[in-house]
This record gives structure tokens, sequence and C-alpha cells, in this order.
């Protein structure tokens, strides 16, 4: 359980590191939604610590989700966006189709 525990820190910390690189001005700061949304640190948190417990993988789905959002122009969440009836989103792109995972738990955050 101490490397899952320690894989799931890692997994906050680079959830947190997406949320807060969504900023215009591109200054990082721990406490840019301490004023909007003062629960956001302990409801990620919960959540993926919930989702890595249930499925010691999710962690390294999360990373590697993440990674993919990054890989070409960035990180800018594109990754997560779904479909509309105009647009196919990332989530249900081609290359990332069945290969692709932890969608849920960030939802569910």
């Amino acid at each position: 359980m101490g490397s899952a525990s320690g894989f799931s820190k890692f997994c906050l910390t680079l959830l947190l590191l997406v949320v807060v690189l969504g900023s215009t001005n591109a200054q990082l700061s721990t406490n840019f939604y301490s004023k909007s949304c003062p629960n956001l640190l302990s409801t990620v948190k919960s959540t993926v610590t919930s989702a890595v417990n249930k499925e010691a993988r999710m962690g390294a789905s999360l990373l590697r989700l993440f990674f993919h959002d990054c890989f070409v122009n960035g990180c800018d969440g594109s990754v997560l966006l779904d479909d509309t009836s105009s647009f196919t989103g990332e989530k249900n792109a081609n290359p990332n189709r069945n290969s692709a995972r932890g969608f849920d738990v960030v939802d569910n955050i």
C-alpha cells in the first residue's frame, strides 16, 4: 500500500499541476483555487486515492492520460473534451478510443 499511496500523491500533484496550468498568465500558484473552490485539493485527493485503491493501475492510467494531453501542443486539458453535436472531442477521438483511461476519475472530481 505504501507505493500505491506515494503514486496517488504523485498523480494528485500532476492533476493539480494540469488544473493550475489552465491559467492564462502561466504563473503557477498552489492556492489559485483557494477562494473560488476551497475544497478542490481534498476533493482531488480523496477521489484519486479512492480510484487507486479500487484499481492500483489507475494512478498510472491518469499519468498516461495527462501525458497524452501534454504531448503535442502543451497541456491544455483538451484530452478531457466531450463530444458535442458539431465536434468530436478528444475523449472519443480514434487515437484515444480504447486506449486512454481515467476519464471517469477526472469527471468524478
